[in-house]
């Protein structure tokens, strides 16, 4: 039965995993999970590609997690959709043309160099907080409880306090879809 096996048997190695440390660039970070999540060399993507990555401090200790969603929203700030971001790009804009500095204002750039620009950011500025961990022996239906409770999509898995890997949503999700075809 599908649910009856440990965290174990479905977590991905951190061996195999991205990991950045959180006084990198965000550029970094890309660059480590890109290498995952597509095999470059090769030029095919994963069926069930990392959509984030891990984030170590100087002690290679866990400390967050980057997502696809948080990396997009600090390259390109003006996709966050929140009227807060909207209001402060145009009142930055404003300002700069009510002081007659308009060349300053960084809402001119490129698309392409406001990119590279924000890339420049250290993970540590925008990385998630760890909203739960697993141990490698607990069973999947602890897995999916503490996920959905927590909702995220990834738990760190550890055995004792060694971080040994992590399990994803997309993992439990074949799991349980495994039920329906026995």
């Amino acid at each position: 039965m599908p649910l009856t096996r440990k965290v174990k048997d479905l977590l991905v190695p951190i061996k195999d995993y991205a990991i950045v440390n959180e006084d990198r660039p965000l550029s970094d970070a890309i660059m480590a999970l890109r290498k995952v999540y597509c095999q470059v060399e090769i030029g095919k993507c994963t069926e069930a590609g990392h959509r984030n990555i891990l984030v170590l401090d100087s002690q290679n200790k866990l400390v967050g997690i980057l997502d696809f969603r948080t990396m997009l929203r600090v390259l390109i700030p003006e996709i966050a959709g929140g009227v807060t971001e909207r209001l402060m790009a145009l009142g930055v804009s404003a300002a700069f043309a009510e002081a007659g500095t308009e060349e300053l204002d960084e809402s001119l750039l490129s698309f392409r160099a406001r990119v590279i620009k924000n890339a420049d950011t250290k993970v540590k500025q925008v990385m998630l907080k760890i909203r739960g961990i697993i141990q490698a022996e607990d069973d999947l239906l602890k897995a999916l409880t503490l996920m959905y409770g927590n909702r995220v999509t990834v738990l760190p898995v550890y055995k004792n306090k060694e971080l040994i890997g992590v399990l994803r949503e997309s993992d439990l999700f074949l799991a349980v879809a495994d039920i329906t075809t026995e």
